[in-house]
């Protein structure tokens, strides 16, 4: 197995993850529940933070890969 492609792998998961929950965490600061029944705005509002979060958490991941990446290749 290529160990950079389990390196992505993995940066990737916990970036997303890590993202993912730190804005369910702002989400519940905020009185955001994105468990409670129906679909009402602050569950819809904590769902985006949720997915805001997971997709900022993926990008920082790619960020620091890129320049992890490019100081190997320096």
């Amino acid at each position: 197995m290529d160990k950079s492609l389990l390196i992505e792998g993995l940066s990737d998961a916990i970036g997303f993850i890590g993202g993912a929950l730190l804005g369910f965490w702002i989400g519940r600061l905020l009185g955001l529940d994105i468990f409670s029944e129906g679909y009402d705005n602050a569950s819809v509002a904590g769902i985006v933070l949720v997915g805001l979060g997971g997709g900022i958490g993926l990008q920082l991941a790619r960020r620091w890969r890129k320049r992890r990446n490019a100081k190997a290749e320096d």
